[in-house]
């Protein structure tokens, strides 16, 4: 494990979202209403454009540990000085503690990765590929809809990862706990297991369609 001293720190202003879960590498569009988060996109858009973004947990009346740090790539003001903007995920950090929190929260954070591993992740990678394709398959003759995966996928182990992962829907706390995960291939296997039970869900209800088809 490395020193404290070895460990990149810095503040970073903070935006606590219900249920949702920023990965690296993945768009997340925002509409910017509330008056202490208009300050915070303004302040920001002096600075690095660089904010984090952490899942709020409503029940349990918190923000969790790890997030995701969201990068200002394009922003409309509106009327109101309301604002769209485009961010981009960054790098994951953990939330050492917070320093600020009027009028908004800011935190000092160190950032995270995944451990090196000296593994040849191909062939996880290839699997957890073939089922999501399986997925994405099954649904559309479920739906009778022609579902395309766009073309720009990517092949690494840890980018697939991060791309499966802020594609799943409805599933944040599943979400979080890929987030926080540091070793690509335990995200990946996760993956696996939750496409692998997707999948055999999907085959049986495409069993059921085609034993019994609807009349209408």
């Amino acid at each position: 494990m490395a020193s404290s001293s070895s460990i990149a720190v810095r503040e970073l202003p903070l935006f606590p979202l219900p249920e949702v879960v920023l990965f690296p590498g993945r768009p997340l569009p925002l509409h910017i209403f509330e008056f202490r988060y208009r300050i915070m996109m303004n302040t920001i858009l002096e600075s690095d454009r660089r904010f984090g973004v952490l899942m709020w947990d409503p029940v349990q009346g918190q923000a969790a540990p790890i997030g995701c740090c969201a990068e200002i790539v394009q922003y409309q003001r509106l009327p109101d000085d309301r604002m769209k903007i485009r961010t981009l995920g960054q790098q994951r950090f953990r939330v050492i503690e917070y320093t600020r929190e009027k009028p908004y929260r800011v935190g000092l954070v160190e950032w995270i990765e995944d451990a090196p591993t000296d593994d040849d992740l191909r062939p996880l990678t290839h699997e957890v590929d073939q089922l999501l394709r399986d997925v994405v398959r099954l649904s559309g003759k479920l739906t009778s809809q022609e579902i395309e995966l766009p073309e720009n996928i990517p092949d690494s182990p840890i980018e697939l990862s991060y791309w499966i992962a802020s594609n799943l829907y409805g599933v944040a706390s599943e979400q979080q706990t890929l987030l926080e995960m540091q070793d690509t291939k335990a995200r990946l296997e996760r993956e696996a297991e939750i496409l692998t039970s997707t999948r055999n869900h999907l085959a049986a209800r495409t069993v059921l369609k085609d034993t019994f088809p609807d009349p209408n």
